[in-house]
């Protein structure tokens, strides 16, 4: 097999070697590697400011995304990002396919390996898939085509300005003549990789794929029929199957172990002690007794039949009840200053009116419909891994670690993944059933956790209290603007005992406030953690919204202004700002300049969800509209919502707009689909969801308790308003994340339109009537 890696001259493209790189693409004759540029300078400067360790899972970037086009014409890309509903196989594909020409029905995407080294940062997270890699995957498939043109060409003798490849075809215009690209693939693979100046990249309007709503997913088939493989799906012949008793609070420990009564039930073949790790945990797992048996049924009933003393270690006090007392009494004193912009006390002292509130959103727990599952295998000094996860790079290299096997004895195939939502960032998983593995000699394992244990021992979005106060002059505008944000660090997984936010967490929505207001002061008191705190969808952005668009609508009723109006008036006119004026070094990841907020941009999605719901228009009794907007991951989103309150305090969310603008669109259904995900999800945290602790331990065991919005919930109508991304050229925003920050308090913001209520803690539940 003949290979051209495109590499990272300038951005564009550049021969780097000829030699063999993908296997298993089927009978390839033209395989073409494409490298993407690295991180932004942002990036950088974030990683020298507080750590690599602090950020994200691997948020560094320099992809390969490998495109085969066999003889007999399949084109076969392989995606180093994991599909766990956003749609970004079929994205990835769209995007190489349209400049490519190539027949959609004669693509087929396969999923890569964790490895790094081959094909760089693979974690999926931070809504950045499309936006880091849209152009260069337009040249790369634009790369193709001229290599098969050039091809063309060369076999009819004829100049390469007179043939032209279109519908995965390459004709010539004057003689009619055509040829398949499985005919052309072996002679373009000899031809040397084309530079930047002679890949032309089609105009928007020819394109064929990108920005067209009807594109089906390519999993869609698979998904449909019950053919998909995901995590809990992943069989070996000889397998054993593995459950875990885990420490009941964080940082806990096993006392003594009888297993004596679950070696006794029918299919349980071994009990194994997995060591509790040092805190700071990382992604270790968190220790406990695994039990390993034939089925999964006869683990569990084994699990049932352990008898364990635990020691409950430091967090055996961890109760939110007080914990929020602690928060509530950390945001009333001044806290580490994290912003300050001219003078606060003065402008505070001078005020007409002065507004304060304190708003409360606890810990919440990602739930995929699939829980965590893993299968491990290890021979002959080499580990196979097959798990639902959304850092195949982290993963292999924690679990060789922890197995002290190098790195590249291990492999690990990334399975599809029944949601993800940040949870399945952290390979804990798949290391339990590694070390479960190499307790059984290497036999296969897989281990799955149920829905108990997900929620008993997950990573959650941490708990916030938020406080901000106002001074309001005499025509009820704020001159004055405090915000406290407390609230246990991510930081904590990485080192010990942080206390303070990091800056990716202060850049979520808190320090980069872009609120016309002449005097700021933000602080970020200390909040210490005793769960272990990850990421979930839109992470920090969610307490942020909720408190800051709650708190505005207050101030507008306070004024007794419109709450859309007195919104818009303070976010300001149109105009861009770079976020680290405001002290916001991170910006999302990406490069101020290219990505600075836009005040323009948020306006117009605040404009487009009001007028699609209808704003200012007559309410009868028990009913109110609710409005938010948002920036994050470097896109905008507005929500208004209608709520309709019924006797004893009921209500529903009959209509819900939201718009959002992410700037050029590739695949206008999955962002559709993103939005609508985000709205019913949105709601579940702001209605019902919540994980509180007691003694150290997750009261909420199961859906029965851990409420997320049920099917006659749902909010009854959502529509969804896509703004026009205009020009390709410019930089792509995010999707999979920014959808769900406003809805939490649109929807807070219309309950006290409707009733005159005023929601401050999450989740709403029976507040209306309290």
């Amino acid at each position: 097999m003949i290979s051209r890696e495109i590499g990272r001259d300038a951005g564009g493209l550049a021969n780097v070697s000829r030699r063999g790189l993908v296997g298993g693409l089927g009978a390839g004759a033209l395989v073409l590697a494409l490298g993407l540029p690295r991180r932004s300078a942002a990036q950088g400067q974030a990683e020298k400011k507080f750590g690599a360790a602090g950020m994200p899972n691997g948020w560094r970037d320099d992809p390969r995304i490998f495109i085969a086009i066999a003889e007999d014409g399949t084109v076969t890309i392989t995606c180093h990002r994991q599909e766990m509903g956003q749609g970004v196989r079929t994205s990835i594909a769209m995007v190489i396919a349209d400049e490519l020409e190539a027949d959609w029905d004669r693509v087929r995407v396969v999923q890569a390996d964790g490895d790094e080294p081959r094909y760089g940062n693979q974690d999926t997270d931070g809504s950045r898939s499309l936006r880091h890699f849209f152009v260069p995957l337009r040249r790369a498939g634009a790369g193709a085509r001229v290599m098969l043109e050039q091809a063309a060409a060369a076999r009819w003798g004829v100049p390469v300005a007179e043939v032209r490849a279109t519908a995965h075809a390459v004709t010539h215009g004057p003689s009619g003549r055509s040829l398949g690209y499985g005919e052309l693939a072996r002679a373009a693979s000899e031809l040397p990789v084309p530079q930047p100046d002679a890949v032309r990249l089609k105009d928007p309007g020819q394109f064929r794929y990108i920005g067209r709503e009807d594109v089906g997913l390519v999993d869609n088939q698979d998904i449909t029929t019950g053919r998909a493989i995901y995590g809990i799906d992943a069989r070996i012949d000889g397998m054993y199957y593995a459950v875990v008793a885990r420490p009941p609070v964080y940082g806990g420990r096993v006392t003594s172990v009888d297993e004596a009564e679950a070696l006794k039930v029918p299919g349980v073949v071994r009990v194994v002690r997995i060591d509790p790790p040092s805190i700071p945990s990382e992604f270790q797992p968190v220790g406990g007794i695994a039990v390993i048996a034939r089925n999964t049924w006869a683990a569990m009933r084994g699990r049932e039949a352990l008898k364990i003393t635990w020691e409950d270690g430091p967090n055996a006090d961890y109760s939110s009840d007080t914990y929020r007392q602690k928060l509530q009494a950390a945001v009333r004193q001044p806290g580490k200053l994290v912003r300050s912009e001219g003078d606060l006390d003065r402008a505070m002292a001078g005020a007409a009116k002065r507004v304060e509130a304190e708003y409360y959103i606890p810990h919440l727990a990602q739930s995929p419909m699939e829980p965590p599952a893993a299968l491990v295998r290890i021979q002959g000094g080499r580990c196979e891994a097959w798990a639902c996860t959304q850092a195949p790079q982290v993963t292999r290299a924690r679990l060789a670690q922890r197995l002290g096997l190098p790195e590249e004895a291990v492999t690990v195939h990334v399975t599809l993944l029944g949601g993800g939502f940040g949870r399945k960032s952290k390979p804990d998983f798949v290391i339990e059933a590694g070390l479960c593995s190499q307790a059984m000699d290497g036999a296969p394992v897989k281990l799955t956790w149920t829905r108990e244990d997900d929620l008993s021992h997950g990573y959650y979005s941490t708990v916030s209290m938020e406080r901000l106060e106002a001074g309001l002059d005499g025509n009820g505008r704020p001159v004055a603007w405090l915000h406290r944000s407390a609230a246990p660090t991510i930081a904590a997984l990485f080192a010990p005992d942080p206390k303070h936010e990091m800056p990716i967490e202060l850049g979520m929505g808190f320090i980069n406030t872009p609120f016309a207001i002449p005097n700021i002061r933000m602080e970020n008191p200390e909040a210490a953690a005793h769960v272990r705190v990850g990421w979930y969808r839109s992470v920090s952005n969610i307490p942020h919204a909720f408190a800051i668009q709650s708190f505005v609508a207050e101030l507008a009723h306070a004024a007794g202004r419109d709450p859309k109006d007195y919104l818009l008036e303070l976010i300001g006119p149109a105009r861009t700002i770079d976020p680290t004026d405001l002290g916001d070094a991170w910006n999302h990841g990406e490069d101020p300049k290219l990505y600075p907020i836009d005040t323009g941009r948020l306006r117009r999605v605040i404009e487009t969800a009001a007028t699609g719901i209808g704003w200012g228009r007559p309410m009868p009794r028990g009913r109110g509209l609710g409005i938010a907007g948002h920036y994050s991951f470097v896109s905008y989103v507005a929500v208004a919502v209608e709520v309709e309150v019924g006797e004893g305090g009921a209500f529903s969310v009959p209509r819900v707009d939201i718009a959002v603008d992410c700037g050029p669109v590739v695949n206008p259904d999955r962002v559709r689909a993103q939005m609508e995900g985000a709205v019913v999800m949105g709601h579940g945290l702001a209605t019902s969801a919540e994980i509180s602790f007691k003694d150290g331990r997750a009261e909420q065991q199961n859906f029965d308790v851990y409420e997320l919005t049920r099917i006659a919930t749902t909010p009854r109508e959502i529509r969804v308003h896509i703004l026009p991304g205009g020009d390709y050229d410019r930089p792509l925003g995010g999707v999979g994340e920014p959808g769900l920050p406003p809805v939490a308090p649109a929807i807070a913001n219309a309950i006290f339109a409707a009733t005159g209520k005023r929601i401050r803690r999450l989740p709403i539940r029976d507040q209306i009537n309290a």
